[in-house]
């Protein structure tokens, strides 16, 4: 029987992510919803997963509609025990809410999708040489995943702006910005912009703009 188990790096259910998924997922197949970080208060968080000097980072969104900075190593690994648990619970496919770089997360007989090793080459075909501008959600993050990017024809530009708030430039600005630097497209890397985000980029910039959880849950709508 089919089933597909998503894996937020937050706390599940994402009633951000989920309705871009069911608008092309039809309605009749099981879902399993979970996240690295269910269950657990802000205490807990800041205890296990809080972030390290010069690590890398990610950030995610709470139940309760807040944001966490986390460490990505340590992310990795509660992952990989999230993983185990789908596949115990009969899912056949499990996809990562996630565009971040991971090195071991595995499945022993689910199909594992990882945005992250499905965005770089699918964005390289669609771009085809032109100049991508990316916006991620921390400046950090422009180096510490910036090697996925390396097929590209033409190194891309980045800015950064959460999809969660707080302080740093904002959307527009970012966008904006990429647009005078000279991007003809833009990317929003990170599993957390949804549509209204991209509106308010292609507005700023005046260009189009791939939404990396829509290209996402396209291609896996295909294979579900």
């Amino acid at each position: 029987m089919r089933k597909l188990g998503t894996l937020t790096i937050g706390q599940a259910p994402r009633s951000d992510i989920t309705p871009i998924l069911d608008a092309v997922i039809g309605s009749d197949l099981p879902r399993r919803h979970a996240g690295v970080l269910d269950g657990l208060s802000k205490a807990d968080i800041e205890r296990d997963f809080s972030p390290r000097a010069g690590a890398a980072v990610l950030i995610t969104k709470l139940i309760d509609g807040s944001s966490v900075i986390i460490d990505r190593s340590r992310t990795e690994a509660a992952a990989q025990a999230k993983i185990a648990m789908l596949e115990a619970e009969g899912c056949s496919t499990i996809l990562m809410l996630c565009t971040g770089h991971f090195e071991t997360l595995a499945a022993d007989e689910a199909k594992l999708i990882e945005p992250d090793r499905i965005l770089p080459p699918t964005v390289a075909a669609l771009t085809q040489g032109a100049q991508l501008g990316i916006i991620v959600p921390l400046a950090e993050q422009i180096a510490s995943e910036a090697g996925k990017w390396a097929r590209l024809d033409r190194s891309p530009l980045y800015a950064a702006a959460s999809p969660y708030g707080g302080s740093g430039p904002n959307l527009a600005e970012a966008a904006s910005d990429l647009a005078k630097r000279g991007a003809t497209l833009l990317l929003m890397d990170c599993m957390g912009f949804v549509e209204a985000h991209r509106r308010e980029a292609a507005e700023a910039a005046k260009l189009p703009v791939i939404l990396s959880n829509s290209l996402i849950a396209k291609l896996v709508s295909e294979i579900v």
